[in-house]
């Protein structure tokens, strides 16, 4: 006879478990059931709803900033290397500023650093807007955007607030919506700033990306009931060991998946544009996006799988482009990147599950924050690969780089020690 699946309560603020009698059971849960019922209940905790609100907020202008930045720069200065260049000073400060953040949210609490920190990076943004709106030198659009840098990783606080809200039972559908979270905002977030650019005015994008972000980071930090407790006391956890030692492992497996994430986006816009797309290539690019959206709301509902599993998922996925590629047709190349679009979110939510279970207590915000980093890295090494690749070899033979990187992600996750080993 099929287990029951147990039910979960609402206590305080807290989601227990709560076993059905065998009269009030249903025999079996319609399939929509079975999806939402999940997702029901993660909302059912007092204060979800209101910082999962102020979390998309706030995590929507991340997909916004670097595309606003670079058409506002390239706009008005006339240089797309001077937009490039900016834009790549403002990710390598993100790699080294980020962690410190997170360290300090997880030592002094969310609030406390979060609001502050985000205010400074709306200044950046704003003082980026003035300098290039005022010809201002060079070196201050590196300096302002690079203060931008301070921004909180909102990502890693709402997954820190499921991680002390939920019963470990409850970990792996809230870690599934975070990543479906994550490809939204990446997905509608380049349309929008892409929009409001050539609509509005030039600056808009970044002006609006600034605004919700602030406004999306003080809703957030209002609901301090759901926030997790600081770890600044002497001797708490948040003193404890570095999650450094402990993810290491790991790091090497989120960068080989920024390499995919990387080569695979600057190959498929090169692609698209030698079939003659161009801007209208915007709509093919966002099925990747929605694809892993889309699965990660379903593997949620789901037993999760092995590591080992998704990231043989994930290398065999990446093939499909590159196959796809030799057709020369639009279409197959779109089936291709949606279906490999939703292989990354089962290898995202699974890994992310492994760092939060192997992150030292009271430092969860700075290990998530460690993970996002070397997805960047990767991210960058894999755009600056590609665009060679593609100069050299042409773009369909580039789309052979995520493919490697998938498979090289498959060999470094399949080496990777298991918790407790």
């Amino acid at each position: 006879m099929p287990q029951e699946t147990p039910l979960m309560a609402v206590t305080g603020t807290t989601l227990v478990l709560a076993s059905p009698s065998p009269a009030e059971a249903p025999a079996r849960r319609p399939a929509r059931s079975r999806l939402l019922g999940p997702y029901a209940r993660l909302f059912a905790v007092p204060g979800a709803r209101g910082f999962t609100a102020g979390n998309l907020l706030a995590r929507l202008p991340m997909g916004m900033f670097g595309i606003s930045a670079v058409m506002m720069i390239a706009g008005q200065r006339g240089s797309y290397a001077l937009a490039g260049a900016v834009t790549a000073t403002g990710m390598a400060a993100t790699a080294v500023v980020a962690p410190w953040t997170a360290r300090l949210v997880d030592r002094y609490g969310q609030a406390r650093i979060a609001l502050p920190a985000t205010v400074i990076a709306v200044l950046g943004s704003l003082s980026l807007v003035l300098c290039v709106r005022a010809q201002a030198p060079a070196w201050t659009l590196f300096a302002s955007y690079a203060a931008t840098a301070t921004t909180p990783n909102t990502g890693g606080m709402s997954r820190a607030r499921w991680t002390h809200l939920l019963p470990r039972s409850a970990h792996h559908t809230a870690m599934s919506f975070e990543q479906a979270a994550d490809e939204l905002c990446f997905m509608l977030g380049p349309v929008l700033a892409a929009f409001l650019c050539t609509a509005a005015f030039p600056e808009a994008g970044t002006l609006t990306g600034a605004a919700l972000l602030l406004t999306g980071m003080l809703v957030f930090t209002a609901h301090r009931a759901t926030e997790p407790p600081a770890g600044g006391a002497p001797g708490a956890a948040g003193r404890g060991p570095s999650p450094l030692h402990a993810l290491a492992p790991l790091l090497g497996l989120f960068l080989a998946t920024g390499l995919v994430f990387g080569s695979m986006e600057v190959t498929s816009v090169a692609h698209l544009a030698a079939l003659g797309l161009g801007g209208t290539s915007g709509p093919v690019l966002a099925l990747q996006a929605a694809g892993s959206c889309a699965a990660g709301l379903l593997y949620g509902a789901r037993r999760p799988r092995s590591l080992r599993t998704c990231l043989a998922w994930l290398a065999g996925a990446m093939a499909l482009p590159w196959a796809a590629a030799a057709t020369g047709s639009v279409l197959p190349l779109a089936a291709a990147l949606l279906l490999a679009g939703m292989s990354t979110a089962p290898v995202m939510v699974t890994a992310m599950g492994l760092v939060q279970s192997r992150t030292p207590g009271g430092r969860l915000n700075e290990g998530m924050t460690l993970a996002v980093t070397a997805i960047l890295a990767g991210i960058a090494a894999g755009s600056a690969t590609a665009g060679l690749a593609v100069d050299r070899l042409g773009a369909g033979t580039a789309y052979l780089l995520p493919a490697a990187a998938a498979t090289a992600a498959l060999i470094v996750g399949s080496v990777t020690p298991r918790p407790g080993r």
